[in-house]
């Protein structure tokens, strides 16, 4: 019995130990799976982590390539090859004839495979002979009529491809023959073939990244050899708005980083300044018949102007570039920015992300179909003209240039000659013009009290009209104000471009009153380039002044932004060449002899940065260079100080053996220019 018992205890203490086994087997397995479902869990979370972290890392990377892009635009587009009318020439390639199907003649009957099968009898087989003809002699008719018709449908189409290649080639012909013409056109000066054959090389142009925009309107001054255009420039969108891309895991969600305003203001301009420098150098390498001097280019948006919420065209960059100065440009190695302001004397937006506008110094409405050249017999003297008449001939000018325009009253006119309105959405408005009919330079009291005029009618803008010119203090004065001066020689060039007619005196001075040339001294290799520069992006003018003691000589012996040089041309205001913002050009052994001293200042622009001071204006010096550019020496300069928005920068002094000494300068002004050129003894009223 007992060992009975035994069995039946082993028995069951062994399936007690199976359930056993299969239990923490099974315990093992769920572990196990457990485990492994842990570690999937942490490798998924991982591989997605790794993957939005490579997202990430991919959108950022696609904001630095376009950004590296708008860089580089300018280089890349110096290397795209010149625009020729030869590129637009087509070639007469017709395609060849190609039946197809109808190239094949219908197959004809086998007479073979019509033999009389059977028949045991003579009859029978002379019987299924007859079908079998009947049935050779209908298949080959019926093959004739098909072959037939492929013959006049092969020959319709034949004639069909002969109309539509000798079309073709006609239309080929015509127009390479437009093309051929267009730039006999062009060789010729005729200014609807130069607007037409430059507007194709913009056009045509593989520069521009894919989205700019290529929308122009230009006209062609002949007799100036300009071309004149609008150009449109990409919006303040081109710009990627984020610098990065980050993926934070923690909120399972991508976050962009922010680009700096700054940053991204100042990336604009580049782009800005880099399109108007690109459209400059494709219209001269494209210029292959050498029709163009200069060009006249202004770049524009169109956005909601703030004013009004409409759309317009708002003007964010403008500059005239002569062909001489621009070709000596390295492009691929400037500072876009510093390159259209400082050396070609342009205007840039300071800040075009707010739509802050320049003003358009030429635009194509303003070239007239007329340009006649100075100083013709057949033209009226305007100095000799009749008051009345003279005033008449300037209300013609205003209504020739899309404005209306009344001469006024003789008596109670209060110091208005002609009522003027301009009808331009936006920048348009009553204009009140003054005539002065003078032979002496207009006094800065004339400027003041148009300006008291404005202001008592409440004009938009004050026009002063003369046939004379405009000294130092009349600029100064007017700058910054709705004030608008036209000198004489001015007046006969708007006279020429609207069709009208007027000259300055005899058409022919004599050599005693004719003025030297801009680029002729007694000694044209005795003189020293003043080359001056600084840090910071605050937009200034250098200007000098020719003084004897304090007092400048005359209003015409300062020079800057109006009056580039002294009437013997001993000092001048030159193009900067890189690394120097602004240049002067000085002949010491040419100054007058009563001169014995030539001040250097520098003033904000107030036009390009109305609200800045001389703050950031630092690290400035003046470099000593001679006819070569070989530069001498350098003189260290004193950095500006907030608040003040002009600084003497410096003195040249005649010493008693006839040498120049320079003496550093360091005296500010809260009252920018017009109070530092008041102080030197210039009348500004």
């Amino acid at each position: 019995m007992s060992r009975r018992s035994a069995g039946h205890v082993g028995a069951w203490a062994e399936i007690q130990r199976q359930r056993q086994r299969q239990f923490e087997a099974e315990a093992r397995r769920q572990r196990e799976e457990a485990r492994q479902a842990r570690a999937y869990q942490r490798l998924a979370e991982q591989s997605h982590r790794e993957y939005c972290q490579a997202e990430a890392r991919r959108r950022t990377d696609e904001l630095d390539a376009r950004v590296a892009a708008l860089q580089g635009l300018l280089t890349a587009g110096c290397r795209a090859p010149g625009f020729r009318a030869s590129s637009l020439l087509r070639v007469e390639d017709v395609p060849p004839f190609d039946p197809g199907p109808l190239a094949w003649p219908v197959r004809m009957p086998d007479p073979s495979r019509y033999q009389a099968q059977g028949g045991w009898t003579a009859g029978r087989r002379a019987q299924a002979q007859a079908e079998a003809q009947a049935r050779f002699e209908r298949d080959w008719h019926a093959a004739q009529v098909a072959e037939a018709q492929r013959q006049q449908q092969l020959a319709a189409l034949q004639r069909d491809h002969e109309q539509r290649a000798e079309a073709l080639r006609a239309e080929v012909r015509r127009h390479n023959a437009g093309v051929t013409e267009t730039a006999e056109g062009v060789r010729r000066g005729d200014p609807d073939a130069v607007v037409e054959y430059f507007s194709a090389a913009l056009y045509a142009s593989t520069a521009w990244p894919e989205g700019f925009p290529r929308q122009v309107e230009a006209a062609y001054d002949a007799a100036g050899r300009q071309l004149v255009l609008d150009w449109e420039l990409p919006g303040y969108g081109v710009v990627p708005e984020a610098k990065a891309v980050k993926y934070l895991f923690n909120q399972q969600q991508f976050k962009e980083t922010a680009r700096p305003v700054t940053q991204r203001r100042g990336l604009y301009r580049e782009v800005l300044a880099q399109g108007v420098l690109l459209v400059l150098h494709q219209l001269f390498v494209a210029d292959e018949h050498g029709v163009l001097d200069s060009v006249a280019l202004n770049g524009f948006v169109e956005a909601p102007d703030p004013a009004t919420g409409r759309r317009a065209c708002v003007f964010l960059a403008t500059v005239m570039a002569p062909r001489a100065v621009f070709t000596d440009l390295h492009l691929e190695q400037v500072d876009p920015v510093s390159c259209l302001t400082d050396a070609l004397r342009g205007q840039l937006s300071a800040k075009p992300d707010q739509l802050t506008a320049v003003r358009p110094s030429r635009q194509p409405r303003d070239v007239g179909s007329a340009v006649a050249a100075h100083g013709g017999d057949h033209e009226p003297d305007l100095y000799a003209m009749d008051p009345v008449a003279f005033e008449a001939l300037v209300a013609d000018l205003f209504r020739a240039m899309g404005m209306q325009a009344v001469t006024t009253q003789r008596s109670n006119d209060g110091g208005v000659d002609v009522d003027a309105m301009d009808p331009t959405p936006i920048r348009g408005g009553k204009i009140v013009v003054q005539v002065k009919r003078y032979r002496n330079t207009v006094p800065p009291t004339a400027v003041r009290d148009l300006y008291g005029t404005v202001q008592d009618v409440g004009a938009n803008k004050g026009v002063l009209v003369t046939t004379s010119g405009f000294g130092p203090g009349s600029h100064t004065f007017a700058r910054g104000k709705p004030l608008e001066l036209i000198s004489g020689g001015e007046l006969v060039d708007l006279l020429h471009r609207h069709g009208l007619r007027g000259r300055l005196g005899e058409s022919r001075p004599t050599a005693s009153a004719q003025p030297a040339p801009p680029d002729t001294d007694a000694s044209p290799d005795d003189y020293n380039v003043l080359g001056m520069t600084w840090s910071g992006s605050v937009a200034l003018d250098v200007c000098a002044l020719v003084c004897r003691g304090s007092r400048v000589l005359s209003e015409d012996h300062f020079v800057f932004f109006n009056n580039p040089q002294t009437p013997d041309g001993s000092v001048r205001a030159i193009p900067a060449a890189g690394p120097d913002k602004a240049a002067i050009r000085v002949a010491f052994d040419a100054l007058p002899d009563a001169a014995d001293r030539l001040v250097l200042v520098a003033a904000v622009d107030p036009e390009v940065n109305p609200d800045a001071d001389l703050a950031g204006f630092t690290d400035a010096c003046i470099r000593l260079l001679d006819p070569a550019m070989t530069e001498l020496g350098r003189l260290e300069v004193s950095d500006g100080r907030a608040r003040e928005t002009a600084l003497v920068l410096g003195s040249f002094r005649r010493r008693s053996n006839g040498d120049w000494d320079f003496v550093l300068g360091g005296k500010g002004y809260v009252g920018g220019l017009e109070q530092l050129v008041q102080e030197h003894g210039i009348e500004v009223e």
